[in-house]
């Protein structure tokens, strides 16, 4: 992963190329964070010479943005590669790095905005806070059942999403479920165990879980 700072107007521009992954989390917090601080509007992002992305990434997006809204600034995304769409999509959460973002000649401040605006923004961002933890504990069950890497725990839930037509956050949440003892549904189960399998290259008769009284129905 490569990071470029530039300045425009009263906000700076980010732009990052390669994979934002676990490995890269660090770097992009702490440089996003610096660019907030420095900002007097906030921080634009230009993802379009991102290569992959996972949840892991969008958790920094989702914090900086959360810091970002507590001061008063903005985290826009002004461009974006067919990863990071599909990571957006599949976890619901574009709307929130939408807002358009002020020219540099922009003579005047954009409105303020109202309390409907605020309360909606409030609703996405806590949807996407929820979302984010559960799919975050779906991975590490994938990781620890299956010995698979970040990476293709992440490429495992999405997998099954688009295979079964379910939510990426559903398949996450019926995934935590078993450790209460809730059995995957047949179909998700099964999507579940070939895509495993397709990473493992092992066959596994079995839904992945981490708990006791899981399995197929």
């Amino acid at each position: 992963m490569t990071l470029n700072v530039d300045t425009n107007g009263d906000r700076f521009v980010v732009t990052v190329r390669g994979e934002l992954d676990l490995d890269s989390d660090q770097q992009l917090q702490q440089t996003l964070s610096d660019a907030l601080d420095h900002a007097r509007g906030g921080v634009e992002l230009d993802l379009a010479g991102v290569d992959f992305c996972d949840c892991s990434a969008l958790n920094v997006l989702l914090r900086v943005h959360h810091r970002a809204r507590e001061h008063a600034k903005t985290l826009v995304l002004r461009a974006s590669s067919p990863a990071v769409e599909r990571l957006m999509a599949l976890t619901e959460t574009r709307p929130l790095f939408t807002a358009e973002p002020r020219k540099p000649d922009q003579q005047q401040s954009p409105p303020a905005p109202t309390t409907d605006d605020l309360a909606a923004e409030n609703a996405q961002l806590h949807r996407a806070m929820e979302t984010r933890a559960t799919i975050d504990l779906a991975q590490g069950m994938l990781m620890g059942s299956f010995r698979l890497t970040a990476s293709q725990s992440w490429q495992v839930l999405v997998a099954a999403s688009q295979h079964s037509n379910t939510k990426l956050h559903r398949v996450a949440d019926a995934l935590v479920q078993t450790t209460n003892g809730h059995d995957l549904p047949a179909p998700l189960a099964g999507h579940l165990a070939t895509a495993v399998e397709a990473h493992t290259g092992q066959p596994t008769d079995r839904p992945p879980s981490r708990g006791q009284g899981t399995g197929e129905r």
